[in-house]
């Protein structure tokens, strides 16, 4: 039996959505609403065969779902609200509360709020968008899908940092990891197309894109992660440093005179790629001006890829091996440039990648006596999140209804 399930990432100032057809994973509607709280929202709705786009006052994110739901009637897509079997809503955190997706109850959007003080700029949001879809469908169960949760795995020596115990006891300063939806459903994925249990593999997967983040996973579960107690730390990102030498901050806050909130402005908006080379946070921009014989963006791009070497190798070291290595996101999915340096002059590892193959995005880029695996996997949170809800909400058992 079909059911149709709702997929929804709500942002501080946006509501990005879709609907599938579950199990079958087949995509109904997807869109977007940017723009939130101003004059001139944007509005796009997609279906396979229709393209739908407005511009339009969107006061707050209770007027955007209002208003995303009134599309879906209006154009047919669904005739009524009652269509709708299921909605699932990524949340950022979940803390040490969730180790898994849960059905969303009073209590548990209720500790989603609390959870607020470790990701202040997503967490009230996502609690907001499930309190206005609860009310508007009363009737559709919500889960919430934690991009914490897949990391939850985590043991003591991989998520402890090294400061007085009772910063992480009283606190809850550790490690949680990010991404954890697009790790968990490029992994499965991956065994999918090997037709290899997860069980029975080391894979890397790097999840690389304005926002980037390295996880090593063993045995199906998730055994380190280079994001930490925020999504700031581990590799270099778009606007992001990853980790740097820590007192570095108290050094510039006392020579600058900056405060914390300016020291997580230079860390979070103003590092990175964009830091770094001075041209952009967009690879694309970065590879052009590299391209073009600009110094600092052909740094910046070395960098970028030095320091993902550097976390693959300490987590093959973890893991006692590699069997396969993954690229997604924006970045892992579409720069051929980006796979090629992060796998340079690896062969030791007897991994090595075939250029003609990485060119073209093949699903599988390793050459053919290459003893570990490299693929493509284009991520889908949102058909991971259907997923979940189906498992929690709709109490089916289903595959992951992963196109070929």
């Amino acid at each position: 039996m079909s059911h149709k399930i709702m997929a929804i990432n709500a942002g501080s100032s946006s509501l990005k959505f879709q609907l599938l057809a579950m199990p079958q994973g087949e995509m109904i509607c997807q869109g977007l609403i940017e723009r939130i709280g101003m004059s001139d929202a944007q509005v796009t709705l997609k279906t396979p065969a229709q393209k739908w786009q407005e511009t339009l006052p969107v006061a707050d994110h209770r007027e955007a779902v209002t208003l995303l739901l009134e599309k879906l009637l209006n154009l047919n897509i669904i005739k009524s609200l009652e269509e709708i079997d299921g909605v699932g809503h990524r949340v950022a955190h979940g803390g040490e509360s969730f180790k898994d997706s849960a059905l969303v109850n009073d209590e548990t959007l209720a500790e989603i709020e609390r959870l607020a003080e470790l990701a202040p700029l997503h967490n009230p949001v996502n609690a907001l968008g499930i309190a206005v879809f609860r009310q508007l469908l009363p009737e559709a169960p919500a889960v919430a899908v934690f991009d914490t949760a897949f990391h939850q795995t985590l043991t003591e020596p991989a998520f402890i940092y090294p400061l007085p115990w009772r910063y992480y006891s009283e606190l809850g300063i550790r490690r949680y990891g990010f991404h954890g939806t697009s790790h968990k459903y490029v992994s499965t994925a991956l065994a999918e197309k090997l037709g290899v249990p997860l069980s029975a593999l080391r894979v890397v997967c790097c999840h690389l894109g304005n926002g980037s983040s390295i996880c090593a996973i063993k045995g199906g579960k998730s055994v380190n992660t280079s994001m930490g107690f925020t999504p700031q730390s581990g590799v270099m990102m778009g606007t992001r440093s990853g980790d740097i030498d820590p007192s570095i901050l108290p050094w510039i806050a006392l020579r600058e005179g900056k405060t914390p909130q300016q020291l997580n402005q230079l860390l979070n908006n103003e590092s990175g790629l964009l830091g770094v080379s001075g041209i952009s946070s967009d690879y694309r921009d970065v590879e052009r001006a590299a391209d073009e014989g600009n110094a600092q963006a052909a740094l910046a791009l070395t960098l970028f890829a030095e320091r993902i070497r550097a976390t693959i190798g300490s987590y093959i070291m973890q893991m006692g091996g590699l069997d396969a290595l993954v690229f997604t996101g924006g970045i892992g999915e579409n720069s051929a440039r980006a796979r090629a340096a992060i796998c340079h002059n690896l062969n030791f590892l007897g991994l090595a990648v075939d250029d003609e193959k990485n060119q073209r995005n093949a699903t599988f880029i390793q050459t053919e006596t290459a003893l570990v695996k490299v693929a493509v996997i284009n991520t889908n949170e949102e058909l991971m999140i259907a997923q979940d809800v189906m498992r929690i909400a709709i109490s089916e058992t289903v595959t992951l209804g992963i196109p070929a």
